[in-house]
C-alpha cells in the first residue's frame, strides 16, 4: 500500500522504537542550564531511569578522574543497583546524592566524551535473545551491578575501569533488551571480579611476606 511501510497494516498504530541512551544523554546535554543535579537527570530519564543511570554513573567512572573520585562516584551505582535488586519501580536517590550538581558547561564537556563512545557501542546493540521475563532481568543485572559497584568504590589504582565498563555494557543490554550484550557484559564482569580478587590476594601475600621478613 502506498504511503505505508512493508508489513504495516493500514489503521494499525505505529510503534516507535524508544530513543537510545546516547540520544537521551545528548538531549540532556543540550537542555543543561545553570547547575545540573543528579536528581534532575533522574527525573528527565523517566521510566528508563534504572538502565540509564547505570550507564551514566558507570560511564563517569570510565573517564580520567583524580584519585579517590571513584569512591564518590561509585556511591550512586551502589544505591541504584541495590534498588534494582529489590525490585523498586522507580530510582530513588537520597537528598545528599540527588542534590550533587555540576555546572552545565562541565556536564556538557563530560557528555561530549561519553556520548560518542556510547554511539559506537550502540551500533552493535539491538533487541535480541533477551532471556528474562518482565522485571527478572532488572533484579539479576542489579545484583551483578551491585557487586561491581562495590569494586568500583575500592581504593585500587585503575581497579574501577573494568567493573565500570562491565556495568555500562549490562545497563545498555538492559535498556535495549540485548541478550548477546548481556552475555558479553557478564563475561567482562566475571573477568573484572577475578582480576580484583587476584590483585587483593597478591597484595595480601606480598604484605605477609614483607611482615614475615621484618619479623
Amino acid at each position: 500500500m502506498k504511503g505505508f511501510e512493508a508489513g504495516q497494516i493500514e489503521g494499525a498504530p505505529v510503534r516507535r522504537r524508544p530513543r537510545r541512551l546516547s540520544q537521551l544523554f545528548a538531549q540532556l546535554s543540550r537542555d543543561a542550564n545553570g547547575r545540573v543535579t543528579l536528581g534532575s537527570i533522574r527525573d528527565a530519564l523517566g521510566d528508563r531511569s534504572f538502565a540509564a543511570l547505570l550507564v551514566l554513573f558507570a560511564a563517569f567512572n570510565l573517564l580520567p578522574l583524580p584519585p579517590g573520585a571513584s569512591a564518590i562516584l561509585g556511591l550512586p551505582l551502589l544505591i541504584v543497583s541495590a534498588q534494582m535488586m529489590y525490585g523498586s519501580k522507580r530510582a530513588w536517590l537520597p537528598r545528599f546524592v540527588a542534590d550533587k550538581s555540576l555546572p552545565a558547561e562541565q556536564f556538557r564537556s563530560i557528555m561530549e566524551r561519553v556520548v560518542p563512545r556510547l554511539v559506537r557501542l550502540e551500533r552493535y546493540v539491538t533487541p535480541r535473545y533477551w532471556p528474562f521475563w518482565r522485571k527478572r532481568g532488572d533484579r539479576i543485572i542489579g545484583t551483578i551491578a551491585f557487586l561491581l559497584a562495590v569494586i568500583v568504590t575500592l581504593p585500587i589504582p585503575l581497579g574501577n575501569w573494568l567493573p565500570a565498563f562491565a556495568t555500562t555494557l549490562l545497563g545498555l543490554a538492559l535498556s535495549e533488551r540485548d541478550g548477546i550484550l548481556f552475555a558479553v557484559g557478564s563475561v567482562v564482569a566475571i573477568a573484572s571480579i577475578a582480576v580484583i580478587v587476584f590483585v587483593i590476594g597478591a597484595a595480601g601475600a606480598a604484605t605477609q611476606a614483607v611482615l614475615g621478613w621484618m619479623i
